[in-house]
């Protein structure tokens, strides 16, 4: 006899599921209908869990935002173990881990997270925010200590965010294959050749 399905798993279950239909249809596309067809429930099920369209959207793109938020580190010029270079890969390692685990959020994220309506667009600019400012910081840090090229760090943060946010728009908009190693590793080296005086060799 097949054990239920506990009221966590039900909601679990149906958040993957709207996540692919998401990012398969698009957010305004997307129906409650397409959800609860693809999860197997009923109407009356996904209510059980989530107010409307806009509540279980707004979770799954919460969940990636604060995934991302957890996984900035700011980088430590003193730590003996590590060198800055290998710091930064570290931080790019974890946040292009986190993109390409999950594609399905990463494209919702990209695509169709920005224009749902003015007080999700609110959340989601603050987010950003919130990363350049991480970004900022640390960029100041390693102006100061000359890891860093002089520049303005706000506009360098915003040029930063936007490469990496590219090439995964790029990869889960077209599904291409791209090795982990070769991503962090090629980002590095763009970095590298910019604004940041690390060598390759993590000098």
């Amino acid at each position: 006899m097949q054990k239920p399905i506990g009221k966590a798993e039900r909601r679990q279950q149906i958040l993957g599921v709207a996540r692919d239909v998401f990012a398969k249809r698009g957010y305004h596309a997307a129906k409650i209908e397409d959800i609860v067809a693809a999860a197997g429930v009923a109407r009356g099920t996904f209510y059980l869990y989530f107010e409307d369209k806009r509540a279980i959207f707004e979770e799954i793109v919460d969940r990636t935002i604060a995934r991302l938020g957890m996984s900035i580190v700011r980088v430590d010029p003193h730590d003996q173990a590590r060198s800055v270079a290998e710091q930064v890969r570290e931080n790019i390692r974890r946040v292009v881990r986190i993109l390409l685990e999950d594609r399905a959020t990463t494209k919702i994220l990209l695509s169709d997270a920005l224009g749902v309506d003015a007080t999700f667009d609110r959340k989601l600019l603050s987010f950003y925010d919130e990363m350049a400012s991480l970004l900022e910081q640390s960029l100041r840090d390693g102006q100061a200590l000359g890891v860093v090229r002089k520049g303005d760090v706000h506009l360098i943060a915003w040029l930063t965010m936007g490469a990496l946010k590219e090439v995964m728009f790029q990869i889960v908009q077209r599904g291409a294959e791209y090795d982990e190693d070769k991503l962090v590793q090629g980002a590095f080296a763009y970095f590298a050749g910019g604004y940041l005086r690390v060598g390759e060799d993590g000098d």
